[in-house]
């Protein structure tokens, strides 16, 4: 049975230095875009579309079943460790911003009131603990910019590495630099996220052609790399290959999250947000498709030694968070389980954060780590010795 989800998180905080967002009536039609707003033949994305994420994020079993593949890996344990637990060092960078810890939370909503709060609270935990964050895809708001200010967050979160973030579908329809700036300036952004979902596109009905969309990538990383904006290329959970990172990282991206499979299945989300039978479908027959995240990592951080890899898609724990780290990843990034626990309160969230940090500063403590990259390659398969 579909459980209720609760009518809201808490009540906006927005400063008094910030427009507040404009009332939006969620079952209104929406307003016709403009040709500036979008690319000829693009259908508008209907904000309410993302409550529907939201509400089946919360309420519905869209986890894959198959794992991420850390269970795969057990860390070697060092008996005779000479370190200090107090002084363990949990601290990196992302997109030239520094971190007290490698762990970012991963975009998934804004452009709704329901969506800045969850946002909101998301970013103040962010900077309470020094971690990065990606807001959710902005193309409503890039095309509707009255929506602009259900994604502002910056005010609470002034430190931490903010990504931004649109889809290969519209870059692909003909958006660029000129989009990616008013992303980016929207909410004060240090980088910006390009998102690669097309299997989640052919199931919701989407944006479906991506070709040239190389040439296309290309062209915005130069564009940006003039205005010291990096761009991230990022799964959404389907999982990405060594060759297709190696392809992206020739286009000019300074970085790419993999976003395996063995979290949350975008297909099965879009099954469960289907209006028609077909699609619904659709979205259970490809609702195990993808590459599990722990193979994407390795894949990718053996092709390409020197790009910063964010590992998102079944991360749980601390313990999850160390192995991603230890396989190549520079950061690991959890998506529904922060939302679960923002959604129950900024205590269970504070709370679930704090507990992930333990985990990982014991994981380095036990395997004789005194920092992150110390921690890299202190694996053994799981059930044999050390390889």
């Amino acid at each position: 049975m579909r459980m209720a989800r609760a009518a809201a998180t808490a009540p906006i905080d927005v400063p008094a230095n910030m427009t507040a967002p404009m009332a939006v009536d969620p079952c209104a039609a929406p307003t016709p875009p403009t040709s500036a707003m979008r690319p000829e033949g693009a259908e508008q994305r209907d904000p309410r579309s993302k409550s529907r994420h939201l509400d089946v994020c919360l309420t519905e079993p869209v986890d894959y079943a198959k794992s991420a593949g850390f269970d795969a890996w057990d860390f070697v344990n060092d008996a005779m460790s000479e370190v200090s637990l107090e002084h363990v060092d949990l601290s990196t960078t992302l997109a030239g911003r520094s971190m007290r810890a490698p762990l970012m939370i991963a975009p998934m909503t804004g452009g709704t009131p329901e969506g800045l709060a969850l946002n909101r609270r998301l970013a103040a935990a962010a900077q309470h603990f020094g971690l990065a964050m990606g807001v959710g895809s902005q193309r409503v708001a890039l095309e509707r910019p009255e929506l602009a200010n259900y994604f502002h967050v910056r005010d609470l979160a002034p430190d931490i590495p903010l990504f931004a973030n649109f889809g290969a579908g519209q870059l692909a329809r003909g958006w660029g630099a000129a989009e990616a700036r008013r992303a980016v300036a929207m909410i004060g952004a240090d980088a910006i996220h390009i998102h690669f979902n097309a299997v989640q596109e052919a199931i919701q009905g989407g944006d479906r052609d991506f070709r040239a969309i190389a040439a296309r990538l290309t062209a915005l990383c130069r564009s940006l790399e003039g205005d010291g904006i990096p761009v991230f290329a990022r799964e959404v959970g389907f999982g990405m290959s060594g060759d297709a990172a190696r392809r992206l990282r020739a286009c000019g991206v300074a970085g790419v999250d993999c976003a395996g499979a063995g979290g949350t299945s975008w297909a099965k989300v879009e099954a469960f947000c289907a209006v028609t039978p077909q699609r619904r479908a659709l979205g259970l027959t490809f609702g195990e498709w993808g590459t599990p995240t722990a193979r994407c990592i390795v894949d990718i951080r053996r092709v390409l030694p020197d790009v910063e890899i964010i590992a998102t898609g079944g991360l749980r724990s601390g313990v999850d968070l160390a192995k991603a780290i230890a396989l190549g990843a520079d950061v690991g990034a959890m998506a529904r389980p922060m939302l679960q626990r923002a959604h129950e309160g900024e205590a269970a969230l504070h709370a679930f954060i704090e507990s992930v940090l333990a985990e990982l500063r014991v994981c380095l403590f036990g395997a004789g780590a005194t920092n992150l990259v110390a921690l890299r390659g202190r694996l053994m398969p799981a059930g044999s010795g050390p390889v």
